[in-house]
């Protein structure tokens, strides 16, 4: 309950009271009900008179928004269970250090950058996890998740150098991840990253939290994936939380407010969210005009979430006790965060002028105060027993996931730094500003230790280092780290589900089908299918994969409640607690999020997992790509399947669906292998070995595969081929077969293979023998070809890059088409054998609605397109 009073909710009422008599009848009568049968009588009695108010169309209903107080009262806060004197001096450690390693290096080097002001905030809601809350992996315990805010990425620094994870060294290497020895000379000091990003820090960081946004969609996706996990009888999670501390600004991000009515849906109170509210972004307040905290509420209270509000500390406690007028509650409801900044970024007497000079009550509430307990007044995310009681509470609450909404100030102890406008990009501090640092936190420090930013380190015995390492320890270890030990999943062999699809022998079929038919026949395995996570948005039956909804079932933590439309049906909708197929509704960003849960999985939870993520290509790189890189990042292990891909395989739909770029985006991603196979054959074998390279030999890699819906004859892959499948391309056939010598190459990939195949046959007929190049996969081709170039240019030996292998046999003109704009296949230009014309036919601009013929002659990749630049660049080379 809040911890307001009766004087204070009546002097927050904004109607004028025609009867403050029968009102105060109505008040006392409440509060008899509340003593005399409890809070939970009680809210039968106010659900009902909504319930009549909603019946007589009163048009009311009760706000969303509670006061600017504590939601947990005093008297409801648990005891502090730690020594508190010990852990403040703990995080005055962590906040000198964070301070000591950012601004010696720009001091150094002036141009690193790295952030003091967003820790100096949080500092206080780390620590409180640290010490009570965030549990490692142990032997007992899988491990809590904690996606930590990135721009205080320096206090977890701070923390592991306490703790012996991180040397002195390491920590003057902050952002010098280049020049540090273990870089250089592969020994020594390591360079620390900027933010958390697993694939540099692959020992320490779990989740990257960068990109703003990214951090809170995942940590929902990753909370469900474990329900997922302990409902299919994979691994027990049921003791596991999911914590996430994230800023006020980063709420603004589509991202972080997306997902949050499927946290609530699915009741996750796995889920806690700790959102720093410091008011501030990197150029001012979030709401100036407003309160943040008060919006916040709103959203997450309207989208089924339980809310904490932790806005006062401590010594706001005898304030409220001694304000029987309400004076501190109408106060602080006609603030606003503009304001609240200038509060934070001023000292005692300005505050006890503006503040509580506003009237006499508040005055008088002050009175007693010097100006100095003004400016300590603290607020309730800088007050370790407020911010114990709220996790207490959040880790305790059942049925909903819970946000606490913390009050800080950025820049919290910076001096002249506090609250200011410039505060998150503040990383330079003169003498007298950390001496005055040092003095405000009681540091053991020197001037000339403060002035020389010497990190500082308590011995091991003392009572510090004691206290940090029992804690850590009862809480299963230091945080953050990041493991991978997970057993080898067997892969069953390629003609065991597969040989169809290589041995297609003409038959008619679109390589989305043969894609569909390869995951059920997995699904089937008995080692491999358990671990196998259909993913889809909203196109299951689009994708022909209605047939896995018996099969497998679709997840549900619920199970199914009703009858579906189509029971009696085949293909019938079937939702199921067990369920497989995480079908995630229209929600690109909600299915990449699952996506990577799962493809993460072998780290996050020691259980390696197989996600297929299957989706209209053009929503996948082009509308997710951030997120995809945030996966990229995290090392995952997973197929990305971009089905009706290429610019006019999906006739009718248009610009908006036609994607012409995402080879071109998945070629800047380095552990991501892309193909575009032309063939069902080409696809299994890729498939095959993606499912080898990740499950078996546990490579940090993922796949992206492009699919298309077209039906056309499969021919029959032979096996001497499946190598060069794999490396990007090989040598499809020469027209007419028999030809002994050919005067040019065709080269072409998934949907317009067939139609450089159509424009070989013609050619043929003219008499021009011509070779056929099936490119699987032009990235590889091109990275294949720059490693060459990058080891002859550090004079070692480079070899031949595999694509002018290819086309050492033949001679003249190249010319290679694809149904994605030119730059695709320009990217392997300066890799083809001297002397040889090259030009490249694409879809650049953007799509249109018509039929494939229509589209391909418009943007000039049909057959006859083809045929004609063949014989355009013969003529001018002959």
């Amino acid at each position: 309950m809040n911890a307001l009073s009766a004087p204070h909710l009546a002097a927050l009422s904004s109607a004028i009271d025609p009867d403050p008599q029968e009102t105060a009848e109505w008040r006392d009568a409440f509060a008899a009900l509340v003593a005399a049968n409890g809070p939970v009588r009680a809210r039968q009695m106010l659900d009902e008179l909504a319930r009549m108010a909603r019946d007589e169309r009163i048009g009311w209903a009760p706000e969303l928004c509670t006061p600017y107080v504590n939601t947990i009262a005093v008297d409801a806060q648990p005891a502090f269970p730690g020594d508190l004197a010990v852990e403040e001096r703990l995080a005055s450690l962590m906040r000198w250090n964070a301070l000591a390693m950012v601004v010696r290096a720009n001091h150094s080097y002036g141009e690193l950058g790295g952030h003091i002001a967003s820790y100096a905030s949080a500092a206080d809601l780390f620590e409180t996890g640290f010490n009570h809350f965030f549990h490692a992996k142990d032997a007992g315990h899988g491990g809590d998740l904690v996606f930590f805010q990135p721009h205080s990425a320096p206090g977890v620094y701070a923390r592991a150098f306490l703790e012996g994870r991180l040397s002195e060294g390491d920590l003057s290497h902050y952002r010098q991840e280049l020049t540090a020895p273990a870089f250089t000379t592969g020994e020594g000091a390591r360079g620390l990253s900027s933010y958390p990003h697993p694939y540099l820090m692959p020992d320490f960081w779990q989740f990257p939290t960068g990109s703003m946004g990214i951090g809170p969609i995942s940590s929902i996706y990753h909370a469900r994936f474990m329900r997922y996990l302990t409902d299919r009888n994979l691994l027990d999670c049921g003791a596991r939380k999911v914590w996430g501390v994230f800023g006020d600004g980063e709420m603004d991000e589509p991202e972080s407010m997306s997902a949050l009515t499927l946290a609530a849906r699915e009741k996750l109170d796995n889920l806690v969210w700790v959102v720093n509210c410091n008011l501030q972004r990197l150029d001012g307040p979030v709401r100036g005009n407003g309160r943040i905290i008060d919006e916040l509420e709103k959203l997450f209270a309207g989208a089924g979430w339980n809310v904490i509000k932790l806005v006062w500390g401590s010594d706001w406690d005898g304030l409220f006790a001694r304000d029987t007028t309400g004076a501190l509650a109408r106060a602080f409801a006609n603030t606003v965060d503009g304001q609240m900044q200038t509060f934070a970024a001023k000292d005692g007497r300005f505050n006890r002028d503006t503040f509580f000079g506003q009237n006499e009550e508040l005055a008088r509430l002050a009175q007693g105060m010097t100006d100095e307990q003004i400016d300590r007044l603290k607020r309730g995310g800088h007050d370790l027993v407020k911010i114990h009681a709220a996790y207490a509470a959040a880790a305790a609450h059942q049925g909903q996931p819970t946000v606490i909404l913390a009050h800080t100030k950025k820049g919290y102890g910076m001096g002249a730094g506090q609250g200011k406008m410039t505060t998150h990009s503040h990383k330079k501090f003169e003498s007298a500003d950390l001496i005055g640092f040092r003095n405000r936190f009681n540091l053991p420090l020197s001037d000339e230790q403060a002035t020389s930013l010497a990190f500082y380190k308590p011995a091991d015995d003392s009572v510090e280092m004691q206290y940090l390492k029992a804690h850590r320890q009862a809480l299963g270890g230091a945080m953050p780290r990041r493991e991978t030990a997970c057993e080898v999943v067997p892969k069953p062999e390629l003609a065991a589900y597969a040989k169809f699809a290589v041995e297609a022998d003409g038959k008619d079929m679109s390589t989305t089908m043969a894609f569909v038919r390869i995951l059920g026949n997995l699904l089937k395995d008995k080692a491999i299918g358990p671990r196998v996570v259909p993913i889809v948005a909203d196109e299951a039956r689009t994708f022909g994969m209605a047939n896995l909804f018996k099969q497998v079932g679709i997840y549900s933590s619920v199970g199914q409640r009703y009858a579906p439309e189509d029971i009696d049906t085949i293909l019938s909708y079937r939702e199921a607690t067990d369920g497989q197929i995480l079908e995630e509704g229209i929600s690109e960003a909600g299915a990449i999020a699952s996506w990577t849960a799962a493809a993460t999985s072998y780290s996050v939870h020691g259980l390696a997992m197989l996600p297929f993520y299957i989706y209209y290509s053009m929503f996948g790189f082009q509308r997710v790509g951030d997120a995809i890189w945030a996966a990229a990042d995290q090392r995952a292990r997973g197929f990305l399947l971009g089905a009706t891909s290429g610019r006019t395989t999906l006739g009718g739909e248009g610009l908006q669906h036609q994607d012409g770029t995402s080879h071109l985006v998945a070629a800047t991603i380095p552990n991501c292998k892309a193909y575009d196979p032309a063939f069902a054959g080409e696809m299994a074998v890729i498939v095959d070995a993606g499912i080898r390279e990740m499950m078996v030999e546990q490579k940090d890699v993922f796949y992206y595969v492009t699919l298309m819906n077209e039906n056309y004859a499969q021919p029959t892959l032979p096996a001497e081929a499946h190598g060069d499948v794999l490396r990007g391309s090989y040598r499809f056939g020469r027209f007419p077969a028999d030809a002994a010598a050919t005067r040019l190459t065709l080269m072409g990939s998934g949907a317009i293979l067939t139609e450089v195949i159509k424009a070989a046959q013609q050619l043929a007929s003219e008499g021009i023998a011509t070779e056929v190049i099936s490119v699987t996969s032009w990235s590889e081709l091109a990275r294949d070809g720059a490693a060459c170039e990058q080891a002859e240019l550090r004079g070692e030996a480079g070899g031949v890059p595999f694509i002018a292998q290819q086309l050492a046999q033949g001679r003249g003109p190249v010319i290679a088409a694809t149904d994605y704009v030119r730059a695709v296949p320009e990217s392997v230009r300066a890799y083809l054998p001297e002397g040889r014309r090259y030009i490249t036919l694409g879809t650049d601009g953007f799509g249109r609605s018509d039929t494939r013929a229509a589209l391909r002659d418009f943007f000039g990749v049909d057959a006859v397109s083809i045929a004609k630049a063949a014989r355009h660049a013969l003529h001018r080379v002959e």
